[in-house]
């Protein structure tokens, strides 16, 4: 079979006054173009383990103009494929609905999975072939030989299957054209013990935390480093480094391979002198945490296991200055709109990043997203503007009914923090402050070393 991969990318938001501030402040949309540009992992992974007597290709279609138009250019040379798996969040699910009516009216079949369509089969399968929810590692085989058979079933379930990243396959990065990116993805891990209720990452997709083994890991990272010499690896875990002896075991190796890397993480890491020492030498460039509010009592419940973040709230400055002190930089990560914010958050959240002198910061507007617990409270209280426009799960564009401030107050306040966030005299400050610490910890090591 000719196999076609596709992969619905590119980054929405349907405000357009915030769309034209992005224009002014390159800064605001950094880590959004950084995240446009990553390949779907879990579509390399699938077709990584597709065995060899099959025809593959990967594309990725940042609009729905992209992808009609490569299927336009198929059936013009008589070259449709045989399936179609289709990859997307929820933000561009409509446009990769469309693009599968529109293979199969082709007559090609075509399979749907991710997030979204693992919380919503049953809207999925409407204009699919056939829906994969949770891991497609487990089913893809089976998948395929339906597919060849001409018996693909309406909805394959993997959520109890629990695949083991043990039988991790290899991720076919030689289908990418390595000039487009810059950075790949490699995944340590799934799952997160954290279970935020706004969480819409691999844990919609798998039952538990679950590690790969390090010699699976670094065999990917040899493979990038044969298409790319000098990669910059992102590590696409929820939370990384969840077991940090995994992690010291696996640093001096990726020391060797001489690459930079960015991961996403909690502020325990701060705990762990060493393990942040073996991040830097081993070329962690930045880590991202999630810190979600600059004050504590809107973390309440947040975290529904435990109230971890609420409970390590008191830590988060000073665990940002040890991190950073470390040569790593830290993007502090913000959500606007939670229960418990006024207005006053706009302010707050501009004083702790000053305070903190976080060298790089996010900021996103709360998103319920289907299968989220956050979703189904909000539904449940009736605080959804709008509960299935999709469009509108961008992180930056409102969908629901704020507690303690108006929708109107919510987004202008969003829109004039960024500004003030992302303005060049403030960004400049905060790599200087960066910069500045660093250089005074540097000679403070000097001289204990010195000294002993």
């Amino acid at each position: 079979m000719k196999i076609t991969f596709i992969a619905m990318s590119g980054i929405r938001a349907c405000d357009t006054e915030l769309l034209e501030l992005g224009l002014t402040l390159p800064g605001f949309v950094e880590r959004s173009k950084q995240i446009a540009s990553l390949p779907s992992l879990g579509l390399l992974t699938l077709a990584g383990m597709t065995p060899k007597h099959h025809e593959i290709e990967y594309v990725e279609a940042p609009d729905l103009d992209t992808g009609v138009s490569f299927l336009s250019t198929a059936v013009s040379k008589n070259d449709t494929p045989d399936l179609v798996a289709i990859s997307s969040y929820s933000a561009q699910i409509n446009e990769g609905y469309e693009l599968a009516m529109r293979y199969r009216a082709a007559g090609v079949s075509v399979v749907m999975g991710g997030p979204h369509v693992t919380a919503l089969p049953n809207e999925a399968r409407k204009y699919c072939t056939s829906v994969i929810q949770g891991e497609g590692e487990a089913v893809w085989q089976e998948v395929l030989n339906d597919a060849e058979a001409g018996q693909l079933k309406l909805i394959y379930d993997t959520r109890k299957l629990d695949f083991s990243l043990d039988d991790a396959p290899m991720p076919a990065y030689e289908l990418l054209d390595i000039e487009k990116y810059n950075r790949i993805t490699v995944q340590t891990s799934r799952g997160c013990p954290h279970n935020c209720e706004f969480c819409a990452g691999s844990n919609l997709i798998c039952s538990h935390y679950k590690q790969k083994p390090a010699e699976k890991v670094l065999a990917e990272i040899d493979r990038i480093c044969e298409i790319w010499p000098h990669p910059f690896i992102e590590f696409a875990d929820d939370n990384s480094f969840v077991n940090k002896s995994y992690w010291k075991r696996l640093l001096p190796e990726l020391k060797k391979r001489r690459i930079k890397w960015f991961t996403e993480t909690d502020l325990s890491v701060a705990e762990d002198p060493e393990l942040l020492r073996l991040m830097r030498e081993s070329g962690c460039a930045q880590v991202l945490i999630g810190l979600e509010s600059p004050t504590p009592d809107p973390l309440d419940g947040i975290e529904l296991n435990v109230n971890w973040k609420q409970k390590q709230f008191i830590e988060y400055k000073g665990a940002i200055r040890t991190i950073q002190s470390h040569g790593i930089t830290v993007n502090g990560c913000f959500i606007v709109g939670l229960d418990g914010h006024t207005t006053r958050v706009f302010d707050d959240i501009f004083d702790f990043v000053q305070e903190a002198e976080l060298y790089e910061v996010q900021i996103t507007i709360l998103t319920p997203f289907p299968g989220t617990a956050l979703y189904e409270r909000l539904k449940t209280a009736n605080r959804l503007i709008e509960p299935n426009n999709w469009k509108t799960c961008t992180l930056f564009d409102l969908n629901f009914r704020p507690l303690e401030m108006t929708g109107e107050e919510l987004r202008k306040g969003f829109q004039g923090l960024a500004a003030r966030l992302y303005s060049d005299s403030f960004t400049q400050w905060r790599r200087d402050a960066f910069k500045d610490h660093l250089r005074k910890s540097s000679n403070g090591w000097k001289s204990a070393r010195k000294c002993a």
